[in-house]
């Protein structure tokens, strides 16, 4: 990954930054590798290896800004690149927000970028030949057999070795580094019903840690979810109880997400501007960033500015308690600098009949369609958007009905239409099953009254 010499000759470009007249500088060097093994049919289909190497070099020089990247990273080559870099910037624009943040608000500790524990050293000793044999124990296209009900068109299933490293650095002394393996493991399966009708479902994982990854989960997980949609039947358009499966429940997420960024609220397309320290959800809705949890996919110690991250609440019993500010928009707008996004995004179970002094209380999928009763599963979104400014949204869907508590028959081409504020206020559930593979930790959520077009 990056070596001491590459370490070096990022430091240099700071040095040589300044001397070239730059104010303030910052550097960022990044590494990937990334190996993967595609198996079509129970057969090899396909090998592949990408790498990638980057230099990114931010100069503020006499209160104007520019950024500029290349992958050549040959000593000489580079001052070259800077010293004409800066004398670009003086032709932009004067822009005074533009600055380093404080020292006291960047990471002191991620001096070898393993602290969170997200490298294996596995991955050094992993080698083609046990990709191929992880990508095999994958495929389950000669152990499936044909049924009355479907027959089988196509199985993809893939496995894959990553390690990403990155080293950050400035003017003012920031040092700091984040490196990080994942192993992946991915299964499609195409099926066709007695009626010619074709169905698809995958499954994926991932984890920092190579032996982590069950293998035998994959292949039948997307078989199951692909057999599952065979016979959908329609639903009559109406207001239902909704519950989403948390492979997809992020999708509801996100606008809330950024519609808390410094940039949407500048920029006066944010629905949740001025809420800071307001109740606009229900007391049932605590959304996290648990951004240092030890050996988690999504942690991290500091954002791409270095500045320090922090386990904290951003939205607290429906209270918005922070908006993501980087240095620039916090001078900006005037408004205290935080971090520029969110890390680990996790909401904290909830069910509307427990207490919600009963914090610790696991709220299972289970418990969550009993609740419920009657409505809508809904396992996939087709498309739609939000928007930012109003929060109105539209979203095709397709999913299951429920029915007493239990899923049933499959839906689809369904369109839920609303409000992203008022269905958050109707929110009556959130689990505990968030997937343990997914950097969003974002459990099945349930809400009522939402408007369902057939």
């Amino acid at each position: 990954m990056i070596t001491t010499e590459e370490i070096q000759l990022a430091k240099h470009c700071i040095s040589h930054a300044t001397a070239s007249g730059a104010t303030a500088a910052r550097v960022s060097l990044n590494k990937s590798v990334t190996d993967a093994c595609t198996i079509m049919n129970g057969e090899l289909d396909k090998v592949s290896h990408s790498a990638d190497r980057s230099i990114y070099i931010y100069l503020f020089v006499d209160g104007r800004y520019g950024t500029f990247s290349t992958n050549r990273l040959e000593e000489k080559e580079l001052e070259e690149f800077i010293s004409k870099a800066v004398e670009m910037v003086r032709m932009l624009g004067e822009d005074r927000c533009r600055r380093l943040p404080d020292q006291d608000r960047t990471e002191k500790n991620a001096s070898s970028g393993r602290e969170l524990g997200l490298f294996d050293d596995a991955y050094y000793s992993i080698e083609a030949e046990e990709r191929y044999r992880n990508a095999l124990r994958l495929s389950i296209y000669e152990k499936i057999v044909q049924n009355k009900e479907f027959s089988l068109i196509s199985e993809e299933c893939e496995y894959s070795c990553t390690a990403d490293d990155m080293f950050l650095a400035d003017s003012n002394g920031l040092e700091c580094r984040h490196s990080e393996t994942a192993f992946g493991t991915f299964s499609e399966m195409t099926i066709k019903d007695n009626e010619g009708n074709k169905y698809s479902g995958y499954w994926w994982q991932t984890s920092p840690v190579a032996n982590e990854i069950d293998f035998e989960e994959c292949g039948r997980k997307a078989l199951e979810r692909a057999v599952s949609q065979i016979g959908p039947k329609k639903r009559r358009s109406g207001r239902y109880r909704m519950v989403v499966d948390t492979t997809v429940a992020s999708r509801l997420v996100t606008p809330l997400l950024t519609a808390l960024n410094a940039s949407s609220i500048q920029q006066k397309m944010s629905f949740l501007d001025n809420s800071l320290g307001m109740q606009v959800f229900p007391e049932g809705l605590t959304l996290m960033d648990l951004a240092r949890t030890p050996g988690k996919n999504g942690s991290r110690l500091f954002d791409t500015e270095g500045v320090a991250t922090k386990d904290t609440a951003i939205i607290e019993n429906g209270v918005v308690k922070q908006y993501f500010v980087n240095t620039y928009l916090s001078e900006k707008m005037g408004i205290p600098p935080t971090v520029e996004d969110i890390s680990r995004p996790c909401i904290r179970p909830y069910l509307k009949e427990i207490a919600l002094q009963d914090k610790e209380k696991e709220v299972s999928l289970e418990d969550i369609l009993k609740a419920s009763r009657n409505g809508i599963f809904v396992t996939g979104f087709n498309g739609g958007n939000c928007n930012p400014v109003t929060g109105d949204f539209s979203f095709g869907i397709e999913g299951f009905a429920i029915n007493e508590g239990k899923i049933g028959h499959p839906v689809r081409e369904m369109l839920i239409t609303g409000n992203i504020m008022e269905l958050w206020n109707h929110l009556t559930a959130a689990g505990s099953d968030a997937r343990a593979s997914s950097r969003w930790q974002i459990p099945s959520l349930a809400f009522e009254e939402v408007t369902f077009s057939a």
